[in-house]
């Protein structure tokens, strides 16, 4: 019998929660699409592993603040499924 080695830098959600049962994480989409208006991760490397969603958000605040291109997301592994929808953010127009 021959053992899938799993980088865990390139999992996808249901192995991420096999590796990190009922915790909250702070991960990041490594590979990811858009279809029908939800994000889909196909592959999210975790970036740090927290006991409160509180200490999960503040980390995420402050990596998002360094470096606001990353595609960075809060859940908790007792989710099933990620369900994410996506929001188109409409910007105000200088004058012209």
């Amino acid at each position: 019998m021959t053992h899938r080695r799993i980088d865990k830098n390139k999992m996808n959600w249901q192995e991420v929660r096999t590796y990190y049962p009922q915790q909250w994480l702070l991960i990041e989409a490594v590979k990811a699409r858009s279809e029908s208006g939800k994000r889909i991760l196909e592959q999210i490397a975790v970036i740090d592993t927290f006991t409160d969603s509180l200490s999960a958000m503040n980390a995420y605040k402050k990596l998002k603040s360094e470096d606001p291109i990353r595609e960075l997301f809060v859940f908790h592994t007792g989710r099933e499924e990620l369900d994410i929808s996506e929001r188109r953010w409409l910007g105000i127009r200088g004058i012209r």
